[in-house]
């Protein structure tokens, strides 16, 4: 193998790769229960299957693929109970990340934030997938503000799981609803009060898991390597 391919194959493509599949989970290019066969992530990521399955694995550690016998791997399919339980442990966790926010805003960070709800804003007239990256990448945002590396990783963990969850349960709501909560914890937390931000994000975690019901899931595209055509890295 030559060097650029020895590079290709490195830890940094499982990392590509596992981006790219979080992506399309949340953006529901790939359902709970879709199956996703080494050879076609190969093929699509142009990666081997040693890579494909170093990728899965990373994913199935998370919580958002399940391993099967013979190397069978799927994405993950959360139980209604599981669901709840994620989004209650899931506002413990973020009412950790905004007592360590209050009042501690850098003037750039509140820009950040406020540059990546106007996109949230923009967003909301296209399609609701879109909203619910967007969505889940704030939350990202403020565990990546704390400067916690625990608090980074378990909120990740945990919203790209909810976002799973809402791709299976979910029905349509306002995103105008969820970006005007985004900005009133945004202010709570330039303004240092810890108590409303805490009581905000609760109420916004709460009511987003309110608003998931079971759902049929609408025909799509079965071809998995089309589907992931758009979630490649350059």
């Amino acid at each position: 193998m030559t060097d650029a391919g020895r590079r290709r194959e490195g830890p940094d493509r499982v990392g590509a790769i596992c981006r790219s599949l979080r992506r399309a989970i949340v953006e529901r290019a790939l359902a709970p229960g879709d199956r996703l066969p080494e050879d076609a992530l190969g093929e699509r990521f142009g990666v081997s299957r040693t890579i494909a399955r170093q990728a899965l694995g990373q994913l199935a550690a998370e919580g958002l693929v399940e391993l099967r016998r013979n190397r069978i791997a799927v994405v993950a399919t959360p139980s209604w109970e599981e669901a709840r339980d994620a989004f209650d442990v899931r506002i413990g966790l973020e009412r950790l990340v905004v007592s360590r926010l209050a009042g501690r805003l850098s003037a750039e960070q509140k820009a950040t934030l406020d540059t990546h709800i106007a996109g949230e804003e923009a967003a909301a007239s296209g399609p609701e997938a879109t909203s619910i990256r967007l969505a889940t990448e704030f939350h990202l945002l403020l565990a990546e503000m704390t400067g916690s590396a625990v608090l980074r990783r378990y909120v990740a963990e945990l919203g790209y799981r909810c976002a799973l969850i809402l791709s299976l349960y979910a029905r349509p709501h306002s995103s105008d609803c969820a970006v005007s909560e985004h900005r009133a914890i945004v202010s709570a937390l330039a303004e240092g009060d810890a108590a409303r931000a805490s009581a905000l994000m609760d109420h916004h975690l709460d009511a987003v898991a309110e608003r998931a019901r079971i759902a049929a899931a609408p025909l799509r595209d079965l071809d998995l390597v089309r589907r992931l055509a758009p979630y490649v890295e350059p």
